[in-house]
């Protein structure tokens, strides 16, 4: 589509369609279209496009938005989150951040997919030049990179998330170690408050046969 803008300069205009995306997926093939859609249309919202023009947090949110975006279209699916954090390669925890909308990348998925519960969204893609879109500057171009900058932070995510579940087992195995302790410490109060009023007892014993002796 060609459209000229107020300075009389011609610019072409790209449109993206995304009213006929199963918002309530029933295969696989489904949950990837409905996954693809939210990626797209969230990283071409305007906040996005900002947030990615910056190179070192460009990896980190398309990693981000692509996990979340996975998750929130298995959720719709009926997937369980052991059977979403399995297929994403997530951890539990992380996942359940992602579709509550506790991290960033959630957030924005998540208003993603409530405009097209409200009818679908048409993204509209200015470009000047051939190929080349003004909304994303040089994103186009570094993909190839982006994709291994994502591979690497994966790995990173991966070995971050092997530290958590040993610093979780850990705290587990301390856990019952206090309990244990305190389970112990209170057998200790009860034989020591058993041995307090046995002694008051043979201390009242032997003062009754003193008496006694004292009498004699």
């Amino acid at each position: 589509m060609i459209v000229v803008s107020e300075s009389g300069e011609e610019k072409e205009e790209l449109y993206i369609d995304l009213s006929n995306i199963p918002l309530v997926p029933t295969s696989k093939k489904d949950i990837q279209k409905l996954e693809t859609a939210l990626i797209i249309a969230t990283l071409y919202s305007p906040e996005v496009i900002e947030l990615i023009r910056d190179p070192i947090e460009r990896a980190t949110w398309v990693d981000s938005l692509a996990v979340a975006a996975a998750a929130l279209a298995r959720q719709k699916a009926g997937y369980p989150i052991s059977r979403i954090a399995e297929e994403v390669g997530r951890s539990e925890t992380m996942i359940r951040a992602h579709l509550s909308g506790k991290t960033k990348a959630g957030k924005l998925v998540l208003q993603t997919y409530e405009k097209l519960l409200r009818g679908g969204l048409k993204i509209r893609l200015p470009f000047t030049g051939i190929g080349v879109p003004v909304s994303a500057p040089e994103f186009e171009e570094k993909i190839k990179k982006l994709e291994a900058e994502k591979k690497s932070l994966e790995e990173r995510i991966k070995s971050l998330e092997e530290e958590l579940r040993k610093l979780e087992e850990e705290k587990k195995a301390l856990e019952e170690e206090k309990n244990r302790l305190e389970s112990k410490n209170k057998e200790l109060e009860d034989k020591v408050k058993r041995l307090e009023e046995e002694l008051e007892k043979k201390s009242k014993v032997l003062e009754e046969i003193r008496k006694l002796i004292e009498s004699l």
